[in-house]
């Protein structure tokens, strides 16, 4: 009876173990610096009837204290055509949390192009590249009304995220 009761003990605490683990992020260095991350974006909205436009864009923010998140603070957007003049960030500030050396979230996104592209603010899904120091999306991120179809931006100073 004893031997049952010290399997089920070390098996709790191996599972427990396990979940701890799942729930640790990767680290964003280096920690506590001010950021730009320049770059482009194309966004498809009811005011480009849906086809996707592509824009210059210029993030900027402070990456955590401790390296757990990245805060974007704010953007500039710019390019040739007249919609990249129009959007407006909303919700900020937004939230970067690695969850693995190559992927990770960004939570609060909502934007406006002429009007809200959503009524609240969504979680978006993205991609980390060390070696190129790019972060990008791994595929169409909807926002409500509106699609973010590419992104990449290199920050500067260069990030590095460590499981």
């Amino acid at each position: 009876m004893q031997s049952i009761k010290t399997l089920v003990s070390v098996a709790s605490f191996a599972i427990c173990m396990g979940a701890a683990s799942l729930a640790s992020a990767a680290t964003i260095a280096p920690a506590g610096a001010t950021f730009s991350a320049p770059g482009t974006i194309a966004v498809s909205s009811p005011a480009s009837f849906g086809l996707p436009v592509t824009c210059n864009i210029n993030f900027t923010g402070t990456v955590a204290a401790n390296g757990s998140s990245a805060a974007i603070t704010g953007a500039t957007v710019s390019g040739s055509n007249s919609l990249c003049s129009v959007p407006v960030l909303l919700n900020l500030p937004w939230t970067l949390t690695a969850s693995s050396a190559t992927a990770g979230t960004v939570t609060g996104v909502n934007f406006k192009i002429l009007s809200n592209c959503s009524s609240t603010p969504v979680t978006i899904n993205a991609t980390w590249n060390n070696a190129t120091n790019t972060l990008s999306i791994p595929s169409a991120q909807t926002v409500g009304s509106c699609k973010i179809t590419a992104l990449s931006v290199n920050p500067s100073p260069a990030f590095t995220v460590t499981p």
